[in-house]
C-alpha cells in the first residue's frame, strides 16, 4: 500500500540533489539553490498527472483540510457535514477552521450515504466533506448533485486515495477543492507532507498565501512580498517533497502492482460463500490499496479478524478502531479540547456524547480491511490469499 514500501534509487537521487545545494525551504535563496526547485516540480508533477489546474503543497494531509477550508470560506457557524468513518484528521481540521461537524452514516461503499447527507441539510451548512477511504471513492454524482441542488461546497478529502479515480476523474479534482495527505503509510510519500488540488484560481491563490503565513509570493524577494490576509506556516521542506517528487513519478507502478496483489486475494476471498465484498461507484478507479469485505455479522468478522491476525496478515476491523469510527472517538465525543470551543460550538457538540448511529454500525461492525502490500512477489501474494482464506473459513 505505502510506497515507502519500494523507496530506493530514485528518492535518493532527488533528496540528494536538495542537499548538495543545503537550500532546505521551498522558498527563497534563489541564487543559491543552483535551479533547484523540488517542491515547484512536485506540484507541477501532481497537477500534470491529476489533469488539475492548481496544487498547493502543505505539511500534511490535515493542514492541507484546514487550508482547504479556510480558502474555501468555511469558518465559523457553519456546518460541515461528513461521515462516522474517516479519520480524526477530518473533524480536527473542521474543528481548527471553527466550522462545526456534521456526522452522517456511512453506506456499503465505506463512505458517505448521499441519503443520509440530504437528510442532514440545514440552514447552517456549508459544504459536504466526503471522505474517500481505503483507496476508492464515494458516490460522486449523486453527491455532486445534492451539492449543487442546495448550493454546498464539495470538498473531497481523499488523503487515503491518491490515484484513484472517478469516471474518469482523478478523486479529489470533481469538488471545488480536494486534499491529499503523502504521510509515510500512504499510496506515495513525503514521509510527511500533503496536498490541496483545485481548478479555482481564487482558491489556489488563497492557498499558497495561507500556507506561509500570508506571503502573495509576488515579490522580487521574500521581504517584498505583500501580506494581504492571515495565514499559517504549513510549508513543506524541499527534502519532503524530493522524496513525493520521485514517488509520484512511480504512481503508475504502484497501482499496477496494487490492483493484480488486489486481483489474487480477492479472487480467493470470493469462493468463500458467506463473503461480499464492499461496493465500489467505479471499480476501474479503486487504487487497490485495501481488499474491503463483509462477513455476515458482527461476531463473526470480530473472530475472523483475530484468525486473520494470528495467520500473520494485518486486519482493520474498524468498529473497535479509535482512529477511525465514531463508536471510540472519545475525545471528539467529550468535546476534549486543550482551549475551550466557541459557545455555539460547544453546544451543537452535545449531541455526540449520546448520539448512536445503527445504519453505520451495521456497516462497519461487519467489515473487515486487508492492506495490500507492493513489495509482496506474485508466489508471496498467493500465499497470503491461502493463509487469509484458511484463517476466515477456520473462524466460521
Amino acid at each position: 500500500m505505502p510506497g515507502y514500501e519500494l523507496f530506493g534509487e530514485a528518492e535518493r537521487k532527488e533528496v540528494n540533489e536538495v542537499l548538495e545545494t543545503g537550500i532546505l525551504m521551498r522558498y527563497g535563496f534563489d541564487g543559491s539553490r543552483k535551479g533547484i526547485w523540488k517542491a515547484k516540480e512536485l506540484e507541477n508533477e501532481i497537477s500534470k498527472k491529476l489533469k488539475v489546474r492548481y496544487t498547493q503543497l502543505t505539511t500534511s494531509g490535515t493542514s492541507a483540510l484546514t487550508t482547504a477550508m479556510a480558502a474555501l470560506g468555511i469558518g465559523a457557524g457553519h456546518e460541515v457535514i461528513m461521515p462516522t468513518f474517516t479519520f480524526v484528521a477530518s473533524f480536527e481540521s473542521i474543528f481548527s477552521a471553527g466550522a462545526i461537524p456534521v456526522l452522517v452514516d456511512v453506506d456499503d461503499t465505506l463512505t458517505l450515504d448521499p441519503k443520509a447527507v440530504e437528510a442532514a441539510i440545514t440552514p447552517n451548512t456549508k459544504a459536504v466533506m466526503p471522505v474517500h477511504m481505503c483507496g476508492a471513492m464515494a458516490d460522486m454524482d449523486a453527491l455532486k448533485a445534492i451539492c449543487e441542488k442546495h448550493n454546498l461546497l464539495l470538498l473531497e478529502d481523499a488523503c487515503q486515495s491518491f490515484g484513484a479515480s472517478y469516471k474518469g476523474k482523478a478523486l479529489g479534482t470533481i469538488g471545488h477543492a480536494g486534499t491529499f495527505s503523502f504521510d509515510f503509510v500512504k499510496t506515495i510519500t513525503c514521509a510527511e507532507g500533503g496536498a490541496v488540488v483545485t481548478n479555482d484560481a481564487d482558491v489556489y491563490t488563497k492557498c499558497d498565501g495561507y500556507t506561509d503565513h500570508g506571503h502573495d509570493h509576488l515579490g522580487v524577494d521574500r521581504g517584498a512580498d505583500q501580506h494581504p490576509f492571515l495565514g499559517y506556516n504549513y510549508r513543506i521542506s524541499e527534502l519532503h517533497a524530493a522524496v513525493g517528487l520521485a514517488q509520484v513519478r512511480r504512481l503508475d507502478d504502484f497501482l499496477a502492482v496494487q490492483k493484480a496483489h488486489k486481483k489474487i486475494l480477492k479472487d480467493a476471498v470470493a469462493t468463500i460463500p458467506e463473503v461480499t465484498f464492499r461496493r465500489l461507484p467505479d471499480a476501474a478507479g479503486d487504487s487497490a490499496t485495501f481488499l474491503s469485505f463483509f462477513l455476515p455479522t458482527e461476531q463473526t468478522a470480530r473472530k475472523a479478524a483475530a484468525a486473520i491476525k494470528a495467520a500473520g496478515i494485518p486486519a482493520f476491523f474498524w468498529f473497535d478502531n479509535n482512529w477511525h469510527y465514531i463508536r471510540q472517538w472519545q475525545h471528539f465525543k467529550q468535546s476534549a479540547v486543550l482551549t475551550p470551543f466557541a459557545a455555539e460550538l460547544q453546544q451543537a457538540m452535545e449531541v455526540y456524547k449520546t448520539k448512536e448511529f445503527p445504519a453505520s454500525d451495521a456497516i462497519i461492525g461487519r467489515c473487515i480491511s486487508t492492506p495490500i502490500n507492493l513489495a509482496w512477489t506474485e508466489e508471496e501474494t498467493i500465499a497470503r490469499a491461502e493463509k487469509l482464506v484458511k484463517a476466515i473459513k477456520d473462524s466460521l
